[in-house]
């Protein structure tokens, strides 16, 4: 039998009821209910606990950096070497290249867009290849090696593109391939003159997470562009934020209650020469492409997945879930059941007091038992 020893009893730990002993030996009445009522807190301390321990939330937005492999004297100089060639030789000459594009870009695009006014079929057609040749500098830039499997999208009426989100870098490299109108966040500076000069020709939509009725508009337009016989593809990034390219969030069910095929995307970055996340609540986009471009490359693959439709019965939830399910396996992503807008948000009062209202009923049903 095991025994504890102390200056002033020996308590036996083998007794069958170790609550009742413990209670038993406090004489003071107010003192009674305190093992109670810790008992009744455990089951929520606990779950507190795990969720502190194991959270699959922050980590869904954190950019986990290599480990440093220049911790020697003999690899630190080769470290120093490569810094130099990235910053020295590199950079310098990505920003010729991306300055030279832009030149022969703007050059052509400006024209096009003025003069073939009257001509929208073959204005449209040249603004999709200009906005291609674009992207292609840019990932030019970043010595971007991309490989692209399954078959290229095409010009289809009632379908959309859907994919996972790492980067605003995600379009830029399924642009380069296919002409897509994309759904995107607008937002300040060069980047928003961008989405309302040049990305607009090519029939993308912006919304605001801070308006409420944008999610009307957005909605509305969203089945117009799709019915649409000459419009470019519509792509997607349902998860609505940026997430580190090692999990999946929930789905929006916006892009599935369309009544359309939806073609999923897969798109996996290799971290080896630079982690590719964005992480936008503390890097500009201009600093996020300035890491880029001074990195060794960026490499990544996509695939282009089966075609998808709902199945009869099976609500436009569950038919997210199961394009996820397709996208998460094929890009080797863990699933997490989080939103990402929390990202963004506070939970909501209603839902903290729903909460609390229900330890508080806990605690007093256990008071009324003892």
């Amino acid at each position: 039998m095991t025994k504890l020893r102390s200056s002033s009893s020996e308590i036996d730990l083998d007794r069958p009821n170790i609550e009742e002993y413990l209670t038993d030996s406090i004489q003071e009445p107010h003192q009674k209910f305190l093992l109670p009522n810790l008992l009744d807190i455990s089951l929520t301390l606990t779950e507190a606990a795990g969720a502190i321990v194991d959270d699959s939330f922050t980590r869904c937005f954190k950019s986990n950096p290599p480990e440093r492999w220049n911790w020697n004297v003999y690899l630190f100089p080769l470290w120093c070497l490569g810094v130099g060639v990235r910053y020295v030789i590199l950079f310098p000459a990505r920003v010729v290249t991306l300055a030279l594009g832009w030149i022969v870009f703007l050059s052509s695009f400006i024209p096009v867009h003025f003069l073939l006014r009257g001509h929208d079929k073959w204005r449209r057609k040249i603004e999709r290849k200009l906005v291609e040749l674009m992207c292609s500098v840019f990932v030019a830039s970043w010595t971007g090696v991309v490989k692209y499997h399954g078959p290229r999208p095409c010009m289809r009426p009632k379908q959309v593109f859907v994919a996972n989100h790492t980067s605003m870098i995600d379009f830029i490299i399924l642009e380069q391939m296919t002409a897509f109108a994309v759904i995107m966040q607008k937002h300040p500076g060069w980047v928003g003159l961008l989405q309302t000069t040049i990305l607009e020709s090519v029939g993308c939509i912006w919304f605001n997470r801070s308006e409420e009725k944008d999610r009307e508009i957005v909605g509305r337009r969203m089945r117009d562009h799709v019915h649409g016989v000459d419009n470019n593809p519509l792509l997607i990034f349902p998860e609505g934020t940026c997430v580190n390219n090692h999990y999946t969030v929930m789905f929006k069910k916006g892009a599935f209650e369309l009544d359309c095929t939806v073609c999923p995307i897969a798109i996996k970055y290799n971290k080896i020469f630079v982690d590719a996340f964005w992480n936008s609540r503390r890097q500009s986009f201009t600093m996020h492409l300035l890491r880029l471009m001074t990195s060794w490359a960026v490499v990544c693959d996509v695939w282009y997945l089966e075609p998808q439709n709902l199945k009869p019965g099976e609500t436009p939830i569950e038919f997210a879930e199961r394009v996820r399910d397709i996208i998460s396996v094929r890009a080797g992503l863990k699933k997490v059941p989080w939103d990402g807008y929390l990202k963004y948000t506070r939970p909501s009062p209603k839902h903290r007091e729903q909460k609390q209202k229900t330890f508080a009923e806990s605690v007093l049903r256990r008071l009324e038992e003892k």
